[in-house]
């Protein structure tokens, strides 16, 4: 083939919209295939919010048909947006198709390599400890083979999309043999299958099917080699543009015979930014929404609601504002914290902090949500927590969007990140704080025990869904029935002889009764600890544990 086409911006942001609603079709089996069977398997979530970002942004240019500004434009919409590490590594992929299409009009098949290429390059760039069997590997694949594609004289548009879509399909298929994890696990990459649904969904568009996409859903990418099967509840979640006003109405709903799927269609002209997860028994749902009442009405109908939070978003802004000038940091700097819900918030609060950010495990704020809240505080100098491994990319992206200095304490867990506030020393400067805050992370372990979303097998542990899992430091160490149990064998490998404080946050789902009996347990074995119990209500974990 020896054909030449070009597209122009507006084809530049038509094929990545269309991507956006294509990648929309699939995203709970995407979420579904996070490798830990535990409730924050958000990857296709959070790629789908960082695309939204990425069209509205594109939406602001005047001169829609140079692809030039259409692209850097989507770059800074994805970087704003870009949520979770998914999202942080999409945005840098956007950068990179920005970079390569910088201060041209319109673009054939050579000059899309070229982006490919590109954006392969920053993704790579964005990460300081780069692992193959990613969607790293995935955009690397498919840049490589566009670019012998064009290398062949064709600078057809289509025909180097096909062989670069062609060649993520097998990247993916491929990741299980790259990440023994994923193998184990039973399941392909998730962010790589995003990446892969994306460019399918460009493709689509390019091949005249926009239309045809409206009636079809796209097929998940079966592993090149035979995987454990694994029984997978897909998390049902649409992801919808935030509104900055109303009420933040979240609970859990218990009955029978729920169907979250069917919740979810009732209650999505209620709100927005709904999410609707759980089974037939346990519905977890987030809405914002300007008439909670009729939320509540609708559901009582159907079961008990358990663990209400309403909360007013526009009182929350004011709050914020007034709490920022009533705190105003004799130490001459600010400390920004992801936090979820409003006990642990209180902790976090009571710490020092001068803002949090809601968010955590299935909600990751984004970069836009962590740059505001620099932005309005009232310091020059801010340091943020992100307190979830999942959140650490997505804060280190702010820096460069404020003209204040920002430092990030990456840590990657609650017990963490009191450890950093604890370490804060009010006679010491900005840089000497983050350094001693970073340093501090390094002397707690964190213990989280959360119920396993789906049937799976994992470090050599069979897991059914529903039972009770232990991670030490991120690490999966037990599987059992009964939530005590897995507690208290998971707190006796936590080198409990060389500690001297344990602190026991639990959470919504579990009960003060069962803590205590923990902490009974516990100080009959360790007389010598000081253990505290905290009632921090945190959603998905019924136990949140530090040592130090």
């Amino acid at each position: 083939m020896n054909q030449s086409s070009t597209k122009n911006g507006r084809d530049f942001r038509e094929m990545f919209a269309a991507a956006t609603n294509w990648l929309e079709k699939s995203v709970s089996d995407i979420d579904a295939l996070n490798v830990f069977p535990v409730p924050d398997g958000d990857t296709g979530t959070n790629m789908l919010l960082t695309m939204h970002s990425t069209i509205e942004e594109a939406d602001q240019v005047v001169n829609k048909n140079d692809v030039s500004s259409i692209s850097q434009a989507m770059a800074k919409g994805a970087l704003i947006g870009a949520r979770g590490n998914s999202g942080v590594i999409l945005s840098q992929i956007m950068c990179g198709l920005a970079q390569g299409l910088k201060e041209r009009e319109s673009f054939d098949g050579s000059d899309l390599a070229n982006a490919l290429t590109q954006a392969s390059i920053m993704a790579y760039k964005g990460l300081s400890n780069p692992v193959e069997g990613t969607i790293l590997t995935v955009i690397k694949d498919a840049s490589v083979a566009a670019r012998e594609q064009a290398d062949k004289n064709d600078s057809d548009v289509v025909s180097v999309m096909e062989v670069a879509v062609n060649a993520a399909n097998e990247s993916v298929a491929n990741t299980p043999r790259l990440l023994p994890v994923l193998k184990e696990a039973g399941v392909v990459d998730a962010g790589g299958q995003g990446l892969y649904t994306l460019l399918e969904g460009a493709l689509r568009y390019l091949n005249g099917e926009a239309e045809l996409l409206r009636f079809r859903k796209p097929q998940m990418v079966a592993s090149s080699i035979p995987l454990t099967p694994m029984v997978v509840t897909a998390p049902e979640r649409v992801a919808v543009d935030e509104i900055p006003f109303g009420y933040c109405t979240e609970f859990m709903l218990k009955g029978q015979n729920l169907e979250p799927e069917k919740l979810r269609r009732k209650l999505n002209n209620k709100g927005e930014s709904l999410i609707v997860v759980g089974n037939e028994t346990t519905v977890r749902i987030h809405i914002h929404t300007l008439d909670p009442g009729k939320v509540i009405h609708f559901v009582t109908s159907m079961g008990t609601m358990h663990g209400v939070s309403i909360r007013n978003m526009d009182e929350q802004h004011q709050d914020f504002l007034e709490m920022q000038k009533q705190r105003a940091p004799t130490t001459g700097l600010a400390i920004v914290a992801v936090v979820p819900g409003d006990r642990l918030s209180d902790v976090f609060s009571s710490l020092g902090v001068t803002a949090i950010v809601p968010g955590g495990q299935t909600m990751n704020p984004s970069t836009k949500d962590l740059l505001q809240a620099v932005e309005q505080s009232s310091s020059d100098k801010v340091i943020i927590l992100p307190n979830n491994k999942n959140i650490v990319l997505t804060a280190e992206q702010v820096h460069s969007l404020t003209d204040k200095t920002v430092k990030v304490v990456p840590s990657k867990t609650i017990p963490q990140g009191v450890a950093a506030l604890l370490a804060f020393d009010y006679e010491a400067d900005f840089e000497t704080n983050a350094s001693i805050m970073t340093e501090a992370l390094a002397t707690v372990k964190s213990i989280e025990i959360t119920r396993a979303v789906r049937s799976t097998r994992l470090d050599g542990l069979a897991i059914k869904k529903k039972q009770a899992i232990g991670f030490l430091d991120g690490a999966l160490m037990v599987v059992g029935d009964k939530t005590a149990d897995v507690v208290n064998d998971t707190l006796s490998r936590a080198e409990l002889e060389k500690a001297d404080v344990v602190t026991i946050y639990f959470g919504e789902d579990a009960t003060e009764t069962e803590a205590r009996e923990i902490n009974k347990v516990l100080l009959s074995q360790y007389p010598n600890l000081q253990v505290e119990v905290v009632n921090s209500g945190q959603p998905h974990y019924e136990y949140i544990i530090s040592v130090e």
